[in-house]
């Protein structure tokens, strides 16, 4: 079982929206897969039509890891299941602060998953607490979505920053741009510095495009309602690359 976190420190930047797309090609190109929605908004969960909430005696992560497998429902794609969201999650730092070795609660939650799932893929809430302290623990890689601002970059730079400071391996770090209108010259200019500053910058982008925004009216992931859309061929040229890297 590999395990792929879709992490930013910054809202906004198309993380869900990423991690729904590779999830689903993962799933396609015959990976058995499993999307964690850890955001208690739920965006994720929204996407792929599964009612939000658990039932309160399976829990799953908050509870410990006997009940996770109760907790997952399936998704209208082959291979593909989701743990969705619920309020329980905005709580989960607090859960698992209360428990022994804490920043190591959700690699044990998912450890009974190893031998159901061929990639797990978590849909990150953009904080920096005891929370993203476990996904950085359990993940093999963590992915995170930068746009082509100076905040944003700002952003990643306090993460490559937490990640030495806190002992985390950056090799293990990658990121990718979204939101990307390669006509302004900004964009191009700061991603060319980014690539240059940070290092693990993955070549395939994300452009702004209305197919990615329509995701939400379309409920499913952009290969499956616009297949041979702009939008679906750079996810999938993004799930070539993470691939490439999970693979190694």
């Amino acid at each position: 079982m590999t395990t792929l976190a879709l992490y930013s420190n910054k809202g906004g930047v198309g993380k869900t929206a990423a991690a729904v797309n590779l999830a689903y090609l993962a799933a396609q190109a015959g990976r058995v897969t499993l999307l964690c929605d850890l955001d208690a908004q739920g965006s994720s969960t929204f996407y792929f039509r599964v009612k939000p909430g658990i039932k309160r005696k399976a829990r799953g992560l908050a509870k410990g890891k006997k009940q996770v497998n109760e907790s997952v429902k399936s998704t209208d794609y082959e291979s593909l299941d989701l743990l969705p969201a619920d309020l329980s999650h905005r709580n989960l730092d607090v859960a698992f602060d209360k428990l022994k070795h804490p920043k190591e609660r959700l690699r044990k939650v998912l450890e009974p998953l190893q031998e159901i799932y061929d990639l797990i893929v978590l849909d990150c809430p953009p904080t920096i607490n005891l929370l993203a302290e476990n996904v950085f623990t359990a993940a093999d890689l963590v992915l995170a979505p930068l746009i082509p601002t100076t905040l944003s970059l700002r952003a990643h730079e306090q993460l490559l920053t937490f990640f030495n400071e806190n002992g985390y391996d950056r090799a293990r770090l990658y990121a990718f741009f979204s939101m990307v209108d390669g006509r302004k010259k900004l964009h191009r200019t700061l991603i060319e510095e980014a690539r240059q500053a940070f290092g693990n910058v993955l070549p395939s982008t994300i452009p702004y495009l209305s197919q990615i925004e329509q995701m939400g009216v379309h409920r499913a992931p952009a290969p499956v309602f616009a297949p041979a859309s702009p939008a679906a061929a750079a996810y999938a040229a993004l799930w070539d690359a993470v691939a490439a890297r999970l693979n190694k």
